[in-house]
C-alpha cells in the first residue's frame, strides 16, 4: 500500500495539484462556511417572518369567526335586554341567533334563580342536533329547557359571566356527547340593576373552528394549533383524537419534554420559537399569544389563550438542505474538473522538466555527448535549458581536457618506467662491471702490497739487482691496474652516452605525440 501511495504523489505534477487543490478546498471551505452560516440565519430569519405572519394571518382568521359569533349575540343581546319581562319570547331569540350565524352551534339564555315569579330556574337552549351545519347550510334545531345533566348554575359559561358582569369567552368545555366540545360566548344581562340577572351564551363547536381555520393552510406539513388557559386542544389537525384533552396529557401519553416545555412556554404566554420532536419527525414551533384585535364597542376579558403553528424541518431548510447539497455536488465536481484540468496543464508545462531530468540522468552515467532533446521556450524552463546545454558543453570540454591530461600523464609515466628499468639495468651492468674489475686489480694489488713488503722488510740483504726487478714488477702491477681503471672510465662514459640519447628519444617521442593529440 506504501509503495502504490508513493508511486501515485510520487510525480511532480501530482504533487504541485495536490497542493493547488488543498489550498482551493480551504479557501471554499471557509468561503462556504462562512456562506452558509449567513444563508442560515437569513433562512431562519426569513422563516421566522413567515412564521409570525401565518401567526397573524391565523390570529386575524380566528378573532373575525369570533367576532362575527360577538357581533351575531350582540344584535340579538339588545332586542332580548329589551324584553327581559318576557321568558317566551327568549327562544325565539336563541334560534334566530342559531340561524342567524352558521358557526354558531347552540344559544342559551338563562337567569338567576327566582328571578321569574313562580320559576325557580329559567332557561330557554336551542341547539343545532349533531353540533355541526349540514352540507346545503342548514341543520335540524332543537329547543329544550335545560342543558346536560346538571343545573345551568353550577357550569362556568354562567358563573363566569355573573361574578365578572362582562362579557367572556370559555375555555374548551366539554357538554353532552351530541353536541362535542364547545367554546361559549358568555354575555351578562342587565335589566337596570348593577348585578346581572341573567346570562346569554352562544356556543362554537371547536371541531368546526379548527377546520375552517386548518382550511387556510396552503402546505401539508405546516399546521396552526390554539392552546386554551387549561392548555386544552382548541384547533388541532387531530383534533378529534385529542379532543376533550390538555396538551399536558398528551406529552405524558408520549412522554415527549420538548413538547412540554413548548406548551409550558405558550401557556405562561411568551412569544418565541423551539425545536421539538413529533411524530419521530423534527420540527418547529413558532408561538405566540392570541391577542384579540380592540373594536370600538368590544368590550370582554381577554383570553389567555396561546396560538401557535408548526413547521416541518423540509418545509423551512429545505430549499437550504438542497442548497447546500448542490452547492456540495457542484463543488466536489468542480474541484475534480479543476484537478484533472491542472493536471493535463502541468503535466504539459512540466513535460520538458521531465526531458531535462532524463538528460541529467545521461549525463550523470557519463553520456557526455548524447544529443539533447529541443526545446523552444521563452519561460524559466527554457531559460533552465539553455544554461544546462551549456553546463553540459563546458562538462564535457572539461572531461575531454581530463582524459588528454590523463593520456599525457600516462604516456609520462610509461617513459619514466622505461628510464627507470633502463637505470637499474645500468646501474646492474655497472655493479657487475665494478665487481669484475675489483676482482681483477685485487690480484695485481695484493702483488704490489706483497712487493712492498718485500721491499720494506729486506731491504737491507736484497742486491740491486734484486731490488730492481721487485720495481719493475710492482710498476707493472701498477700499470696493469692504471689501464683497468682506465677502461673502466671509457666504459663508464660510453654507457652514460648512450642513456642519454634514449632518454632525448622518449622525450621528443612524448613531445610529438601531445603535438598529435592536441591537434586532433
Amino acid at each position: 500500500m506504501g509503495k502504490l501511495t508513493k508511486k501515485i504523489f510520487s510525480p511532480p505534477s501530482v504533487r504541485l495539484n495536490l497542493i493547488v487543490i488543498c489550498g482551493v478546498v480551504l479557501l471554499l471551505s471557509v468561503s462556504m462556511t462562512v456562506l452558509f452560516y449567513f444563508s442560515y440565519k437569513a433562512v431562519h430569519e426569513e422563516s421566522r417572518l413567515n412564521a409570525e405572519q401565518t401567526l397573524e394571518g391565523t390570529v386575524q382568521h380566528l378573532d373575525n369567526i369570533l367576532f362575527s359569533v360577538e357581533q351575531s349575540a350582540g344584535n340579538v343581546y339588545r332586542e332580548v335586554v329589551g324584553h327581559l319581562n318576557q321568558p317566551e319570547r327568549m327562544f325565539d331569540y336563541c334560534r334566530r341567533l342559531v340561524e342567524s350565524n352558521a358557526n354558531i352551534v347552540g344559544c342559551a339564555i338563562c337567569f338567576k334563580p327566582n328571578y321569574y315569579p313562580g320559576r325557580e330556574l329559567f332557561m330557554a337552549y336551542v341547539h343545532r342536533k349533531g353540533g355541526e351545519v349540514r352540507a346545503n347550510g342548514t341543520s335540524q334545531l332543537v329547543t329544550s329547557e335545560s342543558f346536560g345533566n346538571k343545573p345551568y348554575t353550577e357550569h362556568v359559561w354562567y358563573n363566569m359571566p355573573m361574578t365578572t358582569g362582562r362579557s367572556c369567552w370559555t375555555d374548551p368545555l366539554a357538554e353532552e356527547e351530541d353536541e362535542g366540545v364547545t367554546l361559549s360566548f358568555c354575555l351578562p344581562l342587565y335589566d337596570g340593576s348593577p348585578k346581572p340577572v341573567g346570562v346569554m351564551v352562544a356556543d362554537l363547536s371547536i371541531g368546526q373552528l379548527s377546520e375552517l381555520v386548518l382550511a387556510d393552510n396552503t402546505s401539508s406539513s405546516r399546521y396552526s394549533v390554539l392552546l386554551g388557559s387549561d392548555g386544552s386542544f382548541i384547533v388541532h389537525p387531530a383534533l378529534k383524537e385529542r379532543m376533550g384533552q390538555t396538551v399536558f396529557k398528551h406529552v405524558e401519553y408520549d412522554d415527549n419534554p420538548s413538547l412540554q416545555k413548548v406548551a409550558e412556554a405558550m401557556l405562561a404566554g411568551e412569544t418565541g420559537n423551539m425545536p421539538i420532536r413529533l411524530d419521530g419527525h423534527d420540527k418547529y414551533v413558532f408561538y405566540k399569544p392570541f391577542l384579540q384585535t380592540e373594536v370600538p364597542g368590544r368590550s370582554m376579558e381577554k383570553v389567555s389563550w396561546s396560538i401557535g403553528v408548526v413547521y416541518s424541518l423540509e418545509e423551512i431548510f429545505g430549499a437550504y438542505s438542497y442548497l447546500l447539497l448542490y452547492v456540495v455536488v457542484i463543488t466536489v465536481l468542480g474541484l475534480v474538473l479543476f484537478f484533472l484540468i491542472s493536471r493535463i496543464v502541468t503535466r504539459r508545462q512540466l513535460k520538458h522538466l521531465g526531458l531535462l531530468t532524463q538528460a541529467t540522468q545521461r549525463v550523470a552515467e557519463g553520456h557526455y555527448d548524447d544529443e539533447m532533446p529541443e526545446i523552444r521556450r521563452d519561460d524559466e524552463i527554457g531559460l533552465l535549458y539553455k544554461h544546462f546545454q551549456m553546463m553540459k558543453q563546458s562538462l564535457a570540454d572539461h572531461v575531454n581536457e581530463l582524459k588528454q591530461l590523463t593520456s599525457t600523464l600516462k604516456t609520462r609515466r610509461e617513459v619514466m618506467n622505461e628510464i627507470y628499468a633502463n637505470e637499474q639495468s645500468v646501474d646492474r651492468v655497472k655493479t657487475s662491471f665494478l665487481h669484475s674489475m675489483t676482482n681483477q686489480m685485487i690480484a695485481p694489488a695484493q702483488d704490489i702490497s706483497r712487493y712492498a713488503q718485500t721491499l720494506c722488510k729486506n731491504y737491507h740483504e736484497l742486491s740491486p739487482m734484486e731490488i730492481n726487478q721487485v720495481v719493475d714488477s710492482i710498476n707493472k702491477k701498477s700499470d696493469t691496474i692504471i689501464e683497468m681503471v682506465n677502461n673502466m672510465l671509457n666504459t663508464a662514459d660510453n654507457e652514460a652516452g648512450r642513456q642519454a640519447m634514449a632518454g632525448n628519444e622518449a622525450t621528443d617521442r612524448q613531445i610529438n605525440e601531445e603535438k598529435e593529440v592536441s591537434h586532433e
